[in-house]
């Protein structure tokens, strides 16, 4: 039985940071044993471990939706063997920062749908929080419970060439693919289970038990057994997978808009018994769906009422109406400003720096440089609307220049960051590729944060990309307890 003979042949090393090399011949040496484990492994077991990994996901039904192609949608979600390992001491830190982050935030959007005094202090323009789409006036001066507007949030965090952590992004309204992080685990420690113990990872399989005691957290006063279900768009959603996935792994009703209706301001799911009440909602439905009284009027995916059901405290929804406003990536620039606001504390994980096109000057930076920026739409998610300068041609940013002078408020832009890359099976060698990390926080009594996240991977080569959508992956990733 021949070893597997991996190779370093095409492992390119230059100023990105790199997560498994700390120099040309030097590992970090938290990813020694892996990579002794790895290079060891006979051919045929790499191999079969593949296969075994590949029927694993395939049989939980672990697929995304490819929109637009024509040979097929639904696919088995791309992912790489190789686990991402970060330290005790790094994850302490994001830990750290991501708590204070999602409670400036949650102050924040109390805030400006209450007393404005962020807003009154001009620490951030009226004008932006006014003029952005996800800005819902129906939320101003009602009571959210708790005072909680995000109860679940899913930040993007990308390291610089210095090795350190900073958020890239916000994901504030219906952030997703925990299912993922939560399914590469399982499929990891069954394919390795001896790698597993040799490395002490700390465990994230509490995930879907303490998002169930956050949304409990949130029920309506004098509801101490809250009848609780996840709200879908439906099967066809590309996300889908997920919903059923959290839904049966809280034991919880999975439904969908046609599944509930509203009664003297109280929302109920029909059952075959009867209806039954429902306290508390975790929605996977976007805000401009969820109630077409309120919002778009052709909707089919919501539940007409649900809006004044949730004004009257009669149910909670999680997260809150109008959340979008914090994760708008215009306002992204002022988070920052926003920590030291509400908490008088500098902050634990740095921003990107970020140009604002709706302001003149750096309009025209960011127009006179566009073929070294990323320029985002302020909206947008998955990857779309998204130029990459230095991969654009001169047409693209020709037509991206358009774009930004029509309508400066719609885009900010970034320089392009090498962000750090991390080691793949790539064919029969170790290639490295660029990865993010977006981490799950939870807020409900208390701010829970399993230790790890959902690594992407942009599997491309050259490719800073990580979306599923647009060619990316995903790999475990391992916090060790010490």
């Amino acid at each position: 039985m021949e070893n597997s003979n991996l190779t370093l042949d095409n492992y390119l090393l230059d100023s990105a940071y790199d997560e498994m090399f700390a120099g040309r011949e030097a590992l970090h040496a938290h990813y020694e044993l892996l990579m002794e484990h790895f290079s060891s492994l006979p051919k045929d077991d790499l191999t079969r471990k593949k296969q075994a990994a590949d029927l694993s996901f395939l049989n939980q039904g672990i697929t995304f939706t490819v929109y637009g192609r024509e040979e097929g949608t639904e696919r088995i979600f791309p992912y790489d063997m190789l686990p991402r390992i970060i330290t005790a001491k790094e994850w302490e830190t994001v830990e750290r920062g991501l708590t204070q982050r999602i409670t400036a935030l949650n102050l924040f959007l109390k805030d400006i749908y209450n007393e404005g005094r962020i807003l009154s202090e001009g620490i951030v323009p009226r004008e932006l929080v006014y003029s952005c789409k996800q800005f819902r006036r129906h939320m101003v001066g009602l009571q959210v419970p708790r005072n909680i507007y995000i109860a679940v949030v899913g930040t993007d965090l990308i390291r610089l060439e210095n090795g350190e952590f900073v958020v890239l992004e916000d994901n504030l309204r219906v952030p997703s693919g925990v299912s993922y992080m939560l399914t590469n685990r399982r499929v990891m420690k069954r394919i390795f289970p001896q790698l597993f113990r040799s490395y002490g990872v700390r465990p994230i399989e509490q995930y879907t038990q303490l998002l169930l005691g956050t949304l409990r957290s949130l029920a309506p006063e004098g509801r101490p057994e809250p009848n609780i279900v996840l709200l879908s768009p439906g099967v066809f959603n590309s996300a889908y997978f997920e919903h059923a996935y959290l839904a049966r792994q809280m034991g919880i009703e999975l439904v969908e808009g046609r599944d509930l209706v509203t009664h003297d301001n109280v929302v109920y799911m029909r059952t075959t018994s009867g209806l039954r009440r429902v306290d508390v909602i975790y929605r996977r439905v976007d805000d401009d769906f969820i109630d077409p009284l309120i919002f778009r009027a052709d909707s089919m995916l919501g539940v007409a009422g649900l809006f004044n059901a949730y004004r009257a405290g009669n149910v909670t929804l999680a997260n809150a109406f109008g959340t979008g406003v914090a994760d708008d990536k215009a306002l992204y620039a002022y988070v920052p400003a926003i920590i030291k606001f509400y908490l008088s504390e500098e902050p634990i994980l740095k921003n990107v720096e970020t140009f604002l096109c709706a302001r003149e000057t750096e309009r025209k930076h960011v127009l006179a440089n566009l073929d070294k920026m990323v320029v985002k739409a302020v909206g947008e998610s998955g990857g779309y609307g998204m130029l990459i300068g230095p991969q654009s041609t001169a047409v693209q940013r020709e037509e991206f220049a358009r774009k930004i002078e029509a309508d400066p408020r719609n885009y900010i832009a970034q320089p392009t960051i090498s962000f750090s890359r991390a080691p793949c099976l790539v064919d029969d060698g170790f290639e490295p590729r660029h990865v993010d990390l977006r981490p799950y926080v939870l807020y409900g009594d208390k701010v829970s944060i399993v230790p790890g996240g959902l690594t992407r991977v942009a599997l491309k080569k050259g490719s800073l990309v990580v979306n599923s959508s647009q060619g990316g992956g995903s790999k475990d990733t391992w916090v060790l307890s010490q």
